[in-house]
């Protein structure tokens, strides 16, 4: 563990777990962000058009929402992908206006 300051003072402490991550490059960056917006997007196809259906979503809690909307399913899912962070982000802004 170390740790080190911003350009404010404030300091960041860095583990060790992290520094001991490999970052992926290149093609497997690639096609790993593919992969991701790939997954989003089987999710969302089948609630989506004229034929789109309801999807039933079921939180940690127990509790239970029908929806069709695609902002809904996205803001409610737990993503951990950055690439599919951003896709749920994208589709809150655009809701949002």
């Amino acid at each position: 563990m170390s740790m080190v300051f911003d350009e404010y003072g404030r300091p960041f402490i860095i583990l060790k777990e992290q520094q001991a991550k490999a970052r992926i490059k290149g093609i497997e960056a690639q096609k790993s962000n593919i992969l991701a917006a790939k997954a989003i997007s089987s999710i969302l196809r089948t609630s989506l058009g004229p034929k789109g259906m309801d999807k039933m979503l079921v939180d940690a809690d127990g509790d239970v929402a029908i929806t069709n909307d695609g902002a809904t399913i996205l803001e409610r899912m737990e993503v951990q992908h950055q690439v599919a962070k951003l896709l749920v982000e994208l589709s809150q802004s655009q809701d949002n206006e």
